[in-house]
């Protein structure tokens, strides 16, 4: 169904106006209650409900065991304060999904435990929403969120205290597995507006479409987009059965965000089409830039992590004087003195990220 969605012409926009409440309550089908699945989950489905999914923090990024919002259990109800950010749908969700501390880092034995997931009313008058303009999928607000003495009842909180992240990772999964298929959408409407230019498009009075140089990427584009959609259905497959199906997920996203982003990067139409708004493949290259890495191989980075230039693949020189934020770097190339890089002339101005990472999509 969301590979339908994006390949419509609807891309990674469309679907993101459905996925959140495809994926985002599974934590509640697994290990909600009886009672609370039938309290929960048929508004969602009426379409009465709509809802957010909040877990990422601003100085906390994909280390989702150092999440700073707490939540302190007072009698019957749970009191909430601190603050995500790029939370899609908070603008209109009238619940959220939400992961806090109920019990301080430095309390617990492992930095995994002491987490707690709810799924509650969005309390507006608790919740301040500021909203993030972003280059693409505009379909779908992304936000801040400022929670200051938000108070949750106890029967909203999903499964046992203190295994959040637990419950968290399993939705995770279907997740990836989702976004999957609709890169792999994208990367086919991308592919098929790619061919039909090739065959509409009269270059000394043939069609551009006639030059192997035009039919090989093409061929190649289709078979990675292929390949991934394969990989796709077997991580769900897998996921259905209830197999660790992490590497597949994992795989999946990896794969199918690649061989989306190819047709619509190296579409065969003049350069400015792509650079023009109004386009569609103008909207198809903004939104394969949405394209993301598994999250375990995201996570995995660190300060330390060698970063490289996108245009030489130089080392970058990464300034720290200011952690934990989106900071500016420069190719090394740049550098007069770097004799072992392979573009000695690149100057090319880079974005690199400090230890913790804000760009999740959540």
């Amino acid at each position: 169904m969301m590979r339908a969605i994006a390949e419509s012409g609807a891309g990674m926009s469309g679907a993101s106006a459905v996925h959140m409440n495809v994926f985002g309550l599974n934590p509640v089908v697994v290990f909600g209650t009886r009672e609370q699945c039938a309290r929960m989950l048929p508004p969602i489905v009426a379409g009465t409900h709509r809802s957010c999914f909040a877990v990422t923090e601003p100085n906390t990024g994909l280390n989702t065991t150092q999440l700073k919002t707490r939540a302190v259990r007072t009698g019957d109800k749970y009191v909430v304060n601190g603050q995500k950010v790029w939370i899609s749908t908070a603008q209109v969700a009238e619940k959220i999904l939400l992961l806090a501390r109920t019990t301080p880092l430095e309390e617990v034995k492992s930095p995994t435990h002491g987490l707690s997931l709810f799924y509650t009313d969005f309390d507006r008058s608790r919740i301040a929403v500021h909203e993030i303009e972003k280059m693409g999928r505009k379909a779908v607000d992304s936000n801040e969120l400022f929670i200051e003495n938000f108070e949750i009842p106890v029967e909203d909180r999903l499964g046992e205290e203190g295994r959040g992240f637990e419950y968290i990772l399993h939705g995770m999964n279907a997740e990836r597995i989702l976004i999957a298929a609709e890169a792999v959408g994208l990367g086919q409407v991308a592919l098929a507006r790619a061919s039909a230019y090739a065959k509409e498009r009269i270059v000394f009075n043939r069609p551009i479409g006639m030059n192997q140089g035009i039919q090989h990427p093409l061929a190649k584009n289709w078979m990675e987009l292929e390949a991934a959609w394969l990989m796709v259905l077997s991580a769900g497959w897998q996921y259905d059965q209830g197999l660790s199906c992490g590497p597949a997920a994992n795989a999946a996203k990896y794969l199918a965000a690649e061989a989306g982003f190819t047709p619509a990067s190296r579409r065969h139409d003049p350069w400015r089409l792509r650079l023009r708004q109004g386009f569609h493949v103008e909207r198809y290259l903004r939104e394969s830039l949405i394209r993301a890495s598994p999250r375990s191989a995201r996570s995995s980075f660190s300060a330390s992590s060698p970063r490289r230039c996108w245009a030489c693949r130089s080392r970058i020189e990464i300034m720290t004087g200011r952690p934990k934020v989106v900071i500016p770097g420069r190719c090394e190339a740049s550098n007069p003195e770097s004799r072992d890089s392979p573009m000695r002339n690149c100057a090319s101005e880079v974005w690199s990220f400090g230890p913790s990472r804000n760009d999740d999509l959540e």
